[in-house]
């Protein structure tokens, strides 16, 4: 199992912290987001969908909306920006789509998998955000999900 990890010194940092990202993601599509409330989940998720060539701002965290979905306007490539948070049951997750998203081929970020560790797809990638004593956030890359 391989294991990368990239630290982000600063918010300045951020978008050469995504391309890094970038250059691992390979052929993979689902990307599990584990980190405290708080760790940079959704910021990094930001930054690396701007890197991927969405030029519409997505500077807001799907809370609400569960789902955002974004366009690269280099690629045309959907990117689909999960908040499940606020999911309260697996069987919410049921309703609204998630295996199809998740089936899509499309890039899927999701924030909080916990929520639906069940039906994550064997090939997903884990991405855990830890904020560091120091104001740093160090990302921590594995090429499959364990949860």
């Amino acid at each position: 199992m391989a294991i990368n990890t990239i630290t982000i010194d600063s918010i300045d940092c951020l978008a050469d912290a995504a391309r890094q990202f970038i250059g691992l993601m390979g052929d993979s599509t689902v990307f599990a987001f584990y980190g405290d409330m708080g760790a940079g989940k959704t910021t990094f998720i930001n930054a690396l969908s701007r890197e991927l060539g969405v030029e519409d701002d997505p500077t807001s965290s799907p809370s609400f909306a569960i789902i955002n979905e974004y366009r690269s306007d280099t690629t045309a490539e959907l990117i689909y920006h999960f908040d499940l948070y606020r999911l309260e049951s697996l069987e919410e997750a049921f309703d609204i789509g998630v295996e199809d998203y998740l089936d899509s081929g499309a890039l899927c970020f999701i924030e909080w998998p916990e929520r639906i560790a069940d039906i994550l797809p064997d090939d997903t990638v884990r991405v855990d955000i830890e904020a560091l004593p120091d104001g740093c956030r160090k990302l921590t890359i594995t090429d499959s999900a364990e949860v």
